[in-house]
């Protein structure tokens, strides 16, 4: 009798054990989320990237009608119309080589790797999941986003820019370097604001990164802002 009550609290133990884990790795997360690229965004001081999704890069370039337009600009501004003001709910299903959290994630109803992958301004990320095959079917199938014209996959464009041979320093002069994955702008205005911009925000495009000024690059917002920038007001 005493043998069975043992066993009975070690199977409860182990049982205990078990669920712990499952709620740890479907960790929820839970606020306003601030895009960075089509695929990407911080909910408070948590990196989230979408789970099962590759968007393009938020300084890529695609080609439509035989003119190139800045998809990865537009991939980031389609996720940001599919989140609005709306509070997005994330179910962690791992952590990425950047420390950033891989998850699912939703706006009220709506699942925002699907709907990326259905617009046609993300491609299913395969090589980790086929949960998307079938939305990334339907875009192409009725060409829409990146599929309207030709475009390199989010993946190969990565490794291609790691790949690519250092540039002259002339060519530095007009282009100032920065790291591979660094895509937010901060600016300093004509009264000494320290000002950072977003792939896809409306100044965007016209925001020349000026280093001799002081002026840099950041990969996340969080960054930018422990380093003394901000968002534009407005």
């Amino acid at each position: 009798m005493r043998a069975h009550s043992i066993w009975l609290l070690l199977s409860t133990a182990a049982i205990g054990l078990v669920a712990s884990g499952s709620c740890a790795s479907q960790e929820r997360i839970s606020g306003r989320a601030a895009i960075t690229d089509g695929d990407s965004f911080e909910i408070g001081t948590t990196h989230v990237r979408l789970y099962g999704i590759d968007a393009p890069e938020g300084r890529q370039s695609c080609t439509r009608d035989g003119r190139a337009w800045a998809c990865g600009n537009e991939a980031a501004r389609k996720l940001r119309s599919l989140v609005g003001d709306r509070t997005v709910t994330c179910t962690r299903r791992d952590v990425d080589t950047y420390g950033r959290t891989v998850a699912v994630c939703r706006s009220g109803a709506v699942d925002l790797a699907a709907e990326m992958a259905r617009s046609g301004f993300a491609v299913a990320y395969r090589r980790y999941s086929t949960d998307y095959v079938d939305e990334e079917n339907e875009a192409s199938a009725a060409r829409r986003g990146l599929w309207a014209g030709d475009f390199e996959s989010p993946e190969s464009y990565r490794r291609d820019d790691r790949t690519q041979p250092a540039q002259r320093k002339d060519d530095r002069a007009a282009s100032p370097a920065r790291c591979g994955a660094c895509d937010i702008k901060g600016n300093i205005n004509g009264e000494g604001q320290r000002i950072y911009h977003v792939p896809g925000s409306p100044s965007y495009e016209n925001t020349v990164v000026d280093e001799d000024k002081g002026e840099r690059w950041f990969r996340t917002e969080s960054e930018a802002r422990a380093a003394g920038w901000r968002r534009p007001r407005g």
